[in-house]
């Protein structure tokens, strides 16, 4: 039997913004009233497959992921962010304000390219007898090395290594995954929550005291939450709060 290869082929973008256009046109989804939730699993996704697939995942992906669930964060909030005036602020107002302009200048991109292929195919006019000589009095080769000196090598080997120090010394960035996911730490909030129990979130902290971990625990305890899969109060001097499985009784009520 011969082996069968698989090959899985994922399309590429030219940029962030090109990757969530795409989202949207191919759920036909309204840009004004974007489902952060699911445009942001979508985007998470893709990168996700980038990375099996051993594919260096650019830094402004990165931050548009970031952007993404720092905006399905706000939403999950149950206190809206209302500006001077009393008003409601939609936390993906910046997000379509960006969207709709990449989409307008990206609207002009293939006439501009169109534009500048019918240009390089034109023919530049000139003297071609007058530029023949010119250049065979300009490039003499002999002469070149007749004046050729040790200084002048010299001068030549030392910008060659300058320039060879200059790209081993570049820097070179490197995307870390962390090993955290919202789903993951759904499931294990859900097994340690027993019933009857309750579980600091101070304690959590302390833990494991790392940084992107508290953000993801918070998240994921605000996922919970607007599931109705749990309950929280305020702890003493509201500096802490307690997190508690919802009874199931109260869970089949609510649906």
């Amino acid at each position: 039997m011969t082996d069968q290869k698989f090959e899985i082929k994922l399309p590429l973008f030219e940029g962030p913004f090109d990757l969530l256009l795409f989202f949207i046109e191919r759920d036909e989804l309204d840009i004004y009233d974007i489902p952060i939730a699911k445009i942001t699993d979508d985007f998470l996704d893709y990168l996700a497959h980038l990375e099996k697939l051993n594919v260096e995942v650019a830094s402004e992906f990165i931050l548009v992921a970031a952007t993404l669930m720092r905006i399905k964060a706000k939403m999950l909030l149950p206190r809206p962010v209302i500006d001077e005036e009393g008003n409601e602020i939609d936390p993906r107002e910046e997000l379509v304000k960006h969207l709709l302009e990449y989409k307008k200048y990206k609207s002009v991109v293939s006439t501009l390219s169109q534009m500048e292929t019918d240009r390089l195919d034109r023919e530049k006019r000139g003297n071609l007898k007058k530029e023949i000589r010119h250049l065979s009095e300009t490039i003499n080769v002999e002469a070149e090395l007749q004046d050729l000196d040790l200084y002048k090598m010299m001068k030549v080997f030392q910008k060659v290594m300058k320039r060879y120090e200059f790209e081993q010394n570049k820097p070179v960035h490197q995307v870390v995954q962390y090993p955290y996911t919202i789903e993951k730490q759904k499931s294990k909030l859900m097994e340690r929550l027993v019933y009857g129990k309750k579980l600091s979130f101070i304690e959590m902290i302390e833990e494991k005291p790392e940084k992107i971990l508290v953000i993801f625990n918070f998240l994921s305890i605000l996922e919970l939450l607007q599931l109705k899969q749990i309950v929280i109060s305020l702890g003493e001097g509201f500096n802490n709060f307690w997190i508690e499985r919802r009874d199931e009784s109260a869970m089949a009520d609510a649906k």
